[in-house]
């Protein structure tokens, strides 16, 4: 039964967060700002001895790796891009202005924004209303999306046991949809901030969350994590 611990984080500032722009598979670059996060949050966690660096491969979540990497000083740790992480596929909506394409989502319910909607229905519906309105049916509704993801924890059972810590850079919506699964109790209408960490333990078939969109600025939540 394979135990070790994953470190998700998100990635830094992009563009597209910049411009409130729906970013799934589509990419945009990382801001200054963006790139500066990853090296802090490099630096908060050089003292945690990390078996394996993994990202999604999406080119924001690639560059946040490696920017953690260096500022840690575990380039020569081995790195991995895993596809089963990327975010949520946005299909026609991909690129679109946020409040445009929430509104358009949760039309029912009046909102504007995923932070709204999460306040009347459940994250995994979210992909199901999204699809439903696509005008391509292009969009991953909930199914399509978590078989990737249950791949991706799959692959990370497969090779990593002995209390190993390995950490991923993966997206928002990823992140509070794993939290929403697995710690149903955690409150996720505030998503993680970019360069945040989040922690979730597997010990075999059990997935616990042991800390949630926890921002290294904080010394007593780093020693935590």
């Amino acid at each position: 039964m394979a135990q070790f611990s994953i470190y998700f984080v998100r990635h830094g500032q992009t563009f597209f967060n910049l411009y409130n722009r729906m970013q799934g598979w589509s990419d945009s670059p990382l801001t200054e700002y963006g790139q500066a996060t990853a090296t802090k949050v490099g630096r908060a966690l050089a003292n945690t001895d990390f078996d394996y660096f993994y990202s999604s491969d999406s080119k924001r979540a690639i560059d946040t790796a490696q920017l953690i990497r260096q500022a840690a000083s575990a380039t020569e740790q081995p790195f991995k891009t895993l596809m089963n992480f990327r975010e949520v596929f946005y299909g026609y909506f991909e690129g679109d202005d946020s409040s445009r394409t929430w509104s358009l989502v949760g039309r029912q319910y009046g909102v504007t924004s995923m932070h709204e909607l999460l306040e009347h229905v459940h994250i995994d519906q979210t992909r199901d209303l999204m699809r439903e309105i696509d005008p391509w049916h292009e969009a991953e509704d909930n199914a399509m999306y978590w078989e990737r993801i249950n791949q991706g924890f799959d692959y990370l059972k497969a090779h990593h046991d002995h209390h190993q810590k390995v950490l991923v850079v993966t997206h928002g919506t990823t992140i509070r949809s794993m939290v929403a699964r697995f710690a149903p109790e955690i409150d996720i209408t505030n998503g993680p901030k970019n360069g945040s960490v989040t922690r979730i333990d597997v010990d075999g078939d059990q997935i616990r969350v042991v800390a949630y969109a926890q921002d290294l600025a904080d010394v007593k939540i780093n020693q935590h994590l």
